[in-house]
Formats: structure tokens, C-alpha cells, sequence
């Protein structure tokens, strides 16, 4: 596929399918290439999402694009109390996650973000990583959200944003759209699905942004924190009660 044809994919009504299937293809490999991508970062910041979501002792926590499992292990890891669901539409990824072995029990189940299959207000906190530059609708996925929480329930998102300005910004391009690429082809056999990373970072809003839509929808105490020299950013806010 080149690039023009990915740029397409990205803008369609198949993004879904296409984001499915790209995730579903790499999940062998997926672990591996997130430790390599972040220099081996990348729990320490699942273990900051669990820390940020405040979850009550036996508290109910979903887990959206739980991918293999890492943010849903970091929440039993701080409360093996907690009852955690782990959903995901990309069906592989969720496998290699159950063959982990994780630290205490995991209900892993497939589901759409934007049509989420919970009651209202099911949930003590909402966590994902890397899901909303994945979303079709970034207001809508925010708004399901807002819905399956608890009044006073806590969301906490994790996201590649790129480092603001400066020379770690031109790091951050160097590294993410040249050698990152050619790094997936390596490891996964699939470069071009880690040529979709960049492309979808291009169209992500930034932090400040980010927090404006999560307030139009309904959220309150909105905040966000940039590690990794700018260029992660992890938001988190409460539902009122």
C-alpha cells in the first residue's frame, strides 16, 4: 500500500476495519516493538495510568484498546482487588494477552469504542493507551466514555502527542517517521503498519486540545502530564458526581 492509499484509509468510513486488521497482523511482535519504541518506558507509563485512575479497593476498571493486556496487568498489579475488563476490537491482540499469564484475572471481551456494549455508569475508571488517534470520532469515544463511568469515576488517557518545538521535535520526526518504520519491517514484517504510527500522530490534536474536547463532553478536572521529553501525554479527568 503506499502512502497516498494509507493517507485514504485513515480518512474512510474502513478506518475501523483497517486499524483491525493492521493491529490483529503485528500482535505477535507488538510487546516487543512498544518496548523498543519507548527504550523501554512504556510500563513505566501503564504503571502511571493505574496510579492515576484511583481505583477503590474491588473497584470496577475498563480497559479500552487493551491490546495485550499491559494497562489492564498494571491496574492488578496495584490492587489485585480490582475486577478489570479488558476490551478490544482487534481479536489477536487479545490472545496474546491471555497467554501472558498476567497477575490476577482479566476478562478480555471484543468491543467497539464508539458503541460500547456496558450499562451506564458500570465502571470506577475508564484507562486506554493509544486508543483515541485510532477513533474514528474522538468527541463520540470520549462521550461513550462519560456514559459507562460512575459519577465521580475517572478517565485516563495515554497518547503519543510529539514533543511541542525545538530540537527534540526534529529528534522525535527523525525517529518516528525514519528509523521506526524500518524497525517494524524488522521485527514484525510489517513496516507499513508502523508507517501508519507517524501519520496518525500528524492528525492527533495536541494536549491542550485534547483536554478542551474532553471537557465539551462532559468531563471535569481535566489535566494532562508529558513524559518522555514531550512527546507522550497522559490526561486524565473525573466524571461529576
Amino acid at each position: 500500500m503506499k502512502m497516498s492509499e494509507l493517507e485514504k484509509s485513515l480518512e474512510s468510513s474502513e478506518r475501523g476495519a483497517y486499524v483491525s486488521r493492521m493491529f490483529d497482523r503485528i500482535a505477535p511482535r507488538y510487546d516487543l516493538m512498544n518496548r523498543l519504541m519507548s527504550l523501554g518506558q512504556d510500563q513505566r507509563w501503564r504503571r502511571r495510568m493505574a496510579t492515576l485512575a484511583a481505583l477503590p479497593p474491588a473497584g470496577w476498571a475498563l480497559d479500552l484498546a487493551t491490546g495485550t493486556g499491559d494497562v489492564a496487568a498494571a491496574l492488578l498489579q496495584r490492587d489485585p482487588s480490582a475486577h478489570v475488563v479488558g476490551a478490544d476490537f482487534a481479536v489477536e491482540m487479545m490472545r496474546v494477552g491471555q497467554q501472558k499469564g498476567q497477575n490476577g484475572p482479566i476478562t478480555f471481551m471484543a468491543a467497539d469504542g464508539l458503541a460500547l456494549p456496558f450499562a451506564d455508569q458500570s465502571f470506577d475508571a475508564v484507562l486506554h493507551a493509544f486508543l483515541m488517534r485510532n477513533i474514528a470520532d474522538i468527541r463520540a469515544g470520549f462521550r461513550e466514555q462519560w456514559r459507562v463511568l460512575k459519577p465521580g469515576g475517572t478517565v485516563v488517557c495515554l497518547e503519543i502527542v510529539g514533543p511541542a518545538a525545538g530540537w527534540t521535535r526534529t529528534l522525535y520526526h527523525l525517529f518516528f517517521e525514519r528509523i521506526v518504520p524500518q524497525l517494524g519491517k524488522v521485527v514484525s514484517g510489517d513496516r507499513m503498519a508502523y508507517s501508519y504510527l507517524p501519520q496518525s500522530v500528524l492528525r492527533f490534536p495536541d494536549p491542550e486540545r485534547l483536554s478542551r474536547l474532553m471537557a465539551d463532553e462532559g468531563f471535569i478536572d481535566v489535566r494532562y502530564e508529558r513524559l518522555m521529553l514531550g512527546s507522550i501525554a497522559i490526561h486524565s479527568a473525573r466524571k461529576a458526581e
